[in-house]
């Protein structure tokens, strides 16, 4: 008992020559003047002093994480925004009836009248013609078939794929070895937002089709360059 009473004795005479401050016991006592909290002034009251650092302290930290995760989310809603507003594929076919395009005197854009998806609105119907809505790598698909109508009979399924009026690829089948037929091609082209990609027949060259669709031209956008 004695040696309890003793030890208390000497805590409570080294505790009487200890100071207090932020930074715990044995530190020089500085009183932040930036605040109006009356526990900071009293040496007394370290516990509550220091209690108080580490809430601030820990309130600073999440106040940084919560700013750090808000201009994250910001960033990434940004990011989505602009692949929302750059999505872009189109695939569409010849018709949903039995139809015959061709032979014309003179190459013509294909008017592809069956829609499977065009999602940013960029290939057009009434012309045949997709309009690059942004800048970047496309890929674009074409097959062409068609039908001679009988054995022996001169078969001629032709296609060009046209950027800018400029002929960027080319399908070919003419021949008097079978009588239906057909042909694809697949490219990947880097491409700048308002260019113009369409299908020409040229001529002398027809394609046929009906709901099944064997007549398609197709393109998406891989990724934006802009």
């Amino acid at each position: 008992m004695r040696g309890i009473v003793f030890l208390c004795l000497l805590g409570c005479s080294l505790a009487q020559n200890l100071t207090y401050s932020w930074n715990g016991p044995g530190a020089s006592s500085q009183v932040d003047p930036n605040t109006a909290n009356a526990c900071l002034t009293d040496t007394e009251t370290c516990g509550c002093c220091l209690m108080q650092k580490q809430m601030w302290r820990m309130e600073t930290f999440f106040n940084m994480s919560l700013a750090e995760l808000q201009r994250g989310l910001e960033r990434a809603q940004g990011v989505l925004n602009s692949m929302r507003s750059s999505r872009s594929a189109f695939s569409v076919a010849l018709t949903d009836t039995r139809r015959c395009v061709g032979p014309n005197r003179a190459d013509v854009v294909v008017q592809y009248q069956s829609v499977f998806i065009n999602l940013g609105d960029g290939y057009n119907v009434n012309t045949g013609v997709f309009t690059v809505p942004r800048s970047g790598v496309y890929t674009l698909a074409l097959t062409v078939y068609s039908d001679a109508g009988a054995a022996g009979v001169l078969l001629a399924a032709c296609g060009r794929i046209r950027r800018n009026g400029r002929v960027i690829a080319a399908l070919n089948e003419y021949n008097t070895q079978d009588q239906e037929d057909s042909a694809t091609v697949v490219l990947a082209v880097q491409m700048q937002a308002g260019d113009k990609v369409d299908v020409i027949l040229p001529a002398t060259c027809y394609l046929c089709d009906d709901n099944s669709h064997y007549n398609t031209f197709s393109g998406f956008l891989l990724y934006a360059t802009d």
